[in-house]
C-alpha cells in the first residue's frame, strides 16, 4: 500500500487498528514511534545495481495502557514528515517488534491495517542460475483426449 492509500484510508477509519498476520491485534495503546522514508541502494547476484525507497512506520507498545493514537494524530505526523523528510509517495513498510524486528507490507481489508508478511527473493534468478519451478502434476491425473491422432497403436509418432 502506497503513502497516498493509507491517507485515504486512515480519513475514514474512527479507530486506528493494525492486525497481525496470525490474526491477532497489535495492542491498541501502540505509538508511531517513526515515520520516515529509507533508500536502500544494492547490487543484486546477478551484478544489476538497485534502489528501493519505502515509507517507514515503526509500532511500538509501552505499558501506558490508556494511550490510543487517533487516525487524525497520525495524519498530523505523516503530514509533518511529508514536509519535513520530503517523503514521497511510496510503498510503506512497517516495523513492528516480533521475535526480532519483523517488517511488513500493508494492506487495508475495509476496517482495519492488515499487517502483511514480506518474504525474501532472487531478484536475478534469470542470470545466477536458479531455475524456473516447474508445475509438478501427478501423470495419472492426467485426462488422455480420446480425440487426438496420437494415442497409443496409432502409429503416428
Amino acid at each position: 500500500m502506497k503513502l497516498s492509500e493509507f491517507k485515504n484510508q486512515l480519513g475514514s477509519v474512527p479507530e486506528l487498528n493494525f492486525l497481525l498476520p496470525d490474526g491477532k491485534f497489535v495492542p491498541k495503546h501502540f505509538h508511531v514511534t517513526e515515520v520516515g522514508q529509507l533508500t536502500k541502494k544494492f547490487i543484486d547476484c546477478g551484478g544489476i545495481v538497485r534502489t528501493e525507497t519505502v515509507v517507514s512506520f515503526q509500532l511500538w507498545e509501552a505499558n501506558d495502557f490508556d494511550h490510543r493514537l487517533a487516525p487524525k494524530k497520525l495524519m498530523d505526523i505523516i503530514n509533518l514528515s511529508e514536509k519535513v523528510l520530503e517523503i514521497k509517495d511510496a510503498d510503506i513498510e512497517v516495523e513492528y517488534q516480533a521475535q526480532t524486528i519483523g517488517k511488513y507490507g500493508l494492506n487495508f481489508n475495509g476496517q482495519n491495517f492488515e499487517l502483511i508478511t514480506k518474504q525474501t527473493n532472487c531478484l536475478a534468478a534469470d542470470s545466477c542460475g536458479i531455475p524456473k519451478e516447474k508445475l509438478k502434476i501427478n501423470l495419472k491425473e492426467l485426462q488422455v483426449n480420446n480425440n487426438s491422432c496420437c494415442t497409443p497403436g496409432t502409429n503416428c509418432c
